[in-house]
């Protein structure tokens, strides 16, 4: 049987509700390749501990995991949620080509999971910020970069 997009749409929709149960957010969300579901992934940021576990990450992490690759060029991400700024910029450092989405950032906002503070804070300039951003030793830091800039066998992303 053929899987269209409200059915891997169903699929991420019915984690976020499973993952309430369980003692996570309300977030589920499946990473697909040709038709085929490579991932599956679930907010566990409260159960884990850890701040970067949210559904589309997770998903990311485990297709990357499965796929032996760090980019999802041919993949598509249906999501039980418009993605935050941290699940959206990591969507598109994975390549995914499509992101499909069910509840919009409003609808998070108005349940106590809003991001807007985020888009705010990166417009301003650092000084302005709530969370002071100093730079410090970039001469140091720079070493780093002049010796990926000279190595012959790096990978590009």
């Amino acid at each position: 049987m053929l899987m269209g997009h409200n059915d891997f749409m169903q699929m991420a929709i019915d984690l976020s509700v499973e993952n309430v149960a369980n003692g996570g957010g309300p977030f589920g969300a499946v990473i697909v390749r040709d038709g085929m579901v490579i991932a599956k992934g679930v907010n566990r940021v409260t159960a884990n501990n850890d701040p970067t576990a949210h559904a589309e990450v997770s998903a990311i992490r485990e297709a990357c995991r499965k796929l032996q690759t760090f980019q999802l060029k041919d993949c598509v991400c249906y999501t039980s949620c418009e993605p935050c700024p941290m699940c959206l910029s990591a969507l598109y450092w994975a390549g995914v080509k499509e992101i499909y989405y069910g509840n919009t950032k409003v609808d998070a906002d108005k349940i106590g999971f809003g991001d807007d503070f985020i888009y705010r804070e990166l417009e301003k300039p650092y000084s302005e910020r709530l969370i002071p951003l100093h730079p410090l030793m970039r001469a140091e830091a720079l070493r780093a970069f002049r010796a990926w800039e000279e190595k012959d066998d790096k990978i590009a992303y």
